[in-house]
């Protein structure tokens, strides 16, 4: 009925929770007053009165704007709305108390609100509810209209004059009051928030939007006297409102909602967020437990759009936005903040975000289907909960992203805010514009490092290793900047940087004699990309450089984080000749049969497991047993981490293994490894490794 219901406030507070049985017996006593208010009105409203009047089509008639009223009810126009739609049915149930009597009004706004809930396919229980809290305030209303009027309470009072309209609208304040007291009932117990809360949340739009109302309907009691036809001309300015308020709801809608997904926008965040707060601070101001901001970025979705067109990619989102809406929780609202990123406030604690969290990420598991294509949709998540990571939204927010940042990064599905992971933020944010203007002024260098064949000592490769001499912080780790580079795009064309760069070089010994393969390593992205086999053909012939001469490391878990596109790109790659390397094996979650599926060229055991072979038996088994089965199934094995001369012997005794560590020399420029080269070429006869 007219009435603009209270928003729910769930979540926050540690308030005790309520006995089992507070809601339901609630329920069941608000539903019996209800069914004993029917009842009663069956047995006393004088029916053949009310046939009899002679104002019956304008009762009628009112009868019919109530009912269309809570069938179209108005989404209101308010962006801190939270779902809110309004009822005119209000001014038209109140008019029917006056001129036909509380029995004809019950009747009404019971047909009325099971049509709404038939309509809506509600439960047969809260349909029951609905009826009976309508009932119980209609009757509330008659009963104040009733004692102020000095009307017969089941009477039927035909003419509302003047100076009824006083009464009539303090009995539609009642009436509204009561329906209002009984929805903030279930929403107190149901949240566990504190009645006054609920009830305070939104009172200033019940007076303002129900006052209005409720003038209408005082009016049309008072022509419904004069028949059917002024009725019908007060219901015109209510549908002209109707009709208005729709656009204007339409308007407000589309300014804090995203236009491709229907979900909450940033500015729609920014207000829950603000709203969870005041409703967590409302519920136990001392000691308050959330809300929580979970944000969604999705991996390599620059890769789909790129690749497969916008098209797709729009349709990955609404795909991902459907995900997130089914799958989150009622206490949850979805949004997206632009690009492939959304966001899910929770109304509560670290514990349930996080549950939350890997709920949410366990409902893209399921390929979408995008023609001929089934794609897999992955998503690095940040967590930031109140008050441990923020007392407001905007530092929540802040938080929230610093953790986002942290999970892509560190390769972390989920990751949680912690003070740890602010530190030199601005920093980082700070190296990240360097190193695009590193790209742009040729701040990077390529270092060499040598691969040597163990049986008989000859450098049969490089590996070119990028190093960034900042201007102002000196040297630069690369473990510093490439992850800084994958997460933000910058990989692409610093790996192109690297290939020019070494291709070029490689280009330059080969000319001078040196059969050399080039090592270069490739990040998980690059796995995703299409195009990336045809970017690698046209720098290799743009140095006259074979493919065969490139060696292009990967990781196990840059393969295994999005198999079916690693697969495509890898074979693709070896048909035309390039040779593919599995980088720090040992490290991820591949196995020799897997790895021998994707038909690589070659292993690279990590130095965790080969420094130690001469102390650690494990290792050493371990490396032995790698061997053995790589070379068995014909694959070039390289050993990293080579330190000793001992480790060296070791290693020769295995089987044809390649070198490499600081044993046999360290990163350095192309001029030194041009003058290593010719001094490795010219001692080959004494069959000693060259060291540097």
């Amino acid at each position: 009925m007219g009435l603009v219901e209270p928003t729910p406030r769930r979540g926050g507070g540690r308030n005790p929770l309520p006995p089992p049985l507070r809601l339901p017996a609630y329920l069941v006593l608000v539903a019996a007053l209800g069914l004993g208010s029917f009842a009663l009105a069956g047995f006393l409203t004088p029916w053949e009165a009310v046939f009899n009047e002679t104002h019956l089509w304008a009762i009628l008639l009112l009868a019919f704007l109530a009912i269309a009223g809570e069938l179209k009810p108005i989404r209101l126009p308010q962006v801190d709305a939270e779902g809110r739609t309004l009822s005119i049915s209000t001014p038209f149930v109140l008019a029917l108390i006056a001129v036909a009597g509380v029995g004809v009004a019950m009747v009404v706004q019971a047909i009325a609100s099971i049509a709404d809930d038939v309509l809506n396919r509600r439960e047969m229980s809260k349909s029951l509810f609905n009826t009976s809290q309508y009932a119980v305030s209609v009757l509330v209303g008659a009963a104040i209209y009733s004692l102020l009027t000095q009307t017969p309470f089941w009477g039927v009072a035909t003419v509302v004059d003047g100076s009824r309209i006083g009464p009539l609208l303090v009995a539609g304040l009642g009436m509204i009051a009561a329906n209002w007291l009984i929805v903030a009932g279930v929403i107190s117990i149901s949240a566990r928030q504190p009645l006054r809360a609920v009830l305070g949340a939104d009172f200033r739009d019940f007076l303002v939007t129900n006052i209005v109302l409720l003038c209408v309907g005082g009016i049309a009691a008072i022509v419904a006297d004069d028949g059917a036809v002024a009725v019908a001309l007060v219901g015109a300015p209510v549908v002209a409102a109707h009709l208005l308020l729709s656009v204007s709801a339409r308007h407000a809608h589309d300014a804090t909602h995203d236009s491709l997904t229907g979900l909450g926008n940033r500015g729609q965040l920014q207000r829950d967020l603000a709203r969870a707060f005041d409703a967590s601070e409302a519920s136990n101001p001392s000691d308050t437990v959330g809300p929580s901001l979970v944000l969604f970025d999705l991996d390599h979705f620059k890769d789909i759009n790129d690749t497969l067109g916008h098209p797709v990619g729009d349709q990955i989102l609404r795909h991902v936005a459907r995900k997130l809406e089914a799958s989150a929780p009622e206490n949850a609202s979805v949004h997206r903040l632009g690009g492939d990123e959304f966001a899910v406030v929770y109304r509560g604690g670290l514990a349930g975000a996080r549950q939350m969290a890997r709920e949410l990420l366990a409902s893209f598991d399921n390929a979408v289907p995008v023609g001929q294509l089934e794609l897999l949709v992955r998503a690095s998540v940040g967590v930031a909960v109140a008050p441990e990571h923020g007392r407001n939204g905007e530092t929540l927010m802040k938080n929230a992203d610093i953790a986002l940042y942290h999970a892509k990064l560190e390769r972390d599905r989920i990751s949680t805010y912690s003070p740890d992971l602010d530190v030199n933020t601005v920093e980082r944010l700070q190296l990240l514009a360097d190193l695009r203007t590193a790209l742009d002024t040729r701040q990077l260098h390529i270092a060499y490092q040598p691969q040597v064949d163990l049986i008989n000592h000859r450098i049969v490769g490089v590996e070119a290793l990028v190093r960034w001499y900042h201007p102002r912080l000196g040297l630069v780790g690369p473990d510093e900047f490439i992850p800084l580079a994958e997460n933000s795009g910058l990989i692409f064309p610093l790996t192109a940087f690297v290939l020019d760069t070494a291709l070029g070089q490689l280009a330059s010994w080969r000319a001078s004699g040196h059969d050399l393969r080039l090592a270069v390593n490739l990040s998980a992205r690059h796995l995703s990309d299409l195009a990336l086999p045809e970017q690698i053909t046209a720098a290799a012939k743009l140095h006259g450089v074979p493919l065969s001469a490139l060696v292009l490391e990967v990781t196990e878990t840059g393969i295994l984080s999005d198999p079916v596109r690693a697969d495509v790109v890898i074979r693709t790659l070896r048909s035309r000749g390039v040779e593919i390397s599995i980088d720090d094996y040992g490290t991820g979650n591949a196995s020799l049969s897997y790895l021998k599926r994707l038909e690589i060229d070659e292993l690279k055991i990590d130095r965790s497991f080969v420094c130690d072979i001469g102390s650690d038996a494990h290792d050493l088994i371990i490396v032995r047993s790698t061997i053995e089965l790589a070379l068995a199934l014909g694959l070039r094995v390289v050993a990293e981490g080579i330190e000793d001369e001992a480790t060296t012997e070791t290693l020769r005794a295995m089987g044809r293994v390649i070198g490499q560590g600081y044993y046999f020399g360290y990163p350095n420029s192309a001029e030194e490894m041009g003058a290593r080269l010719r001094a490795d070429r010219s001692i080959a006869a004494s069959g000693k490794p060259a060291i540097g």
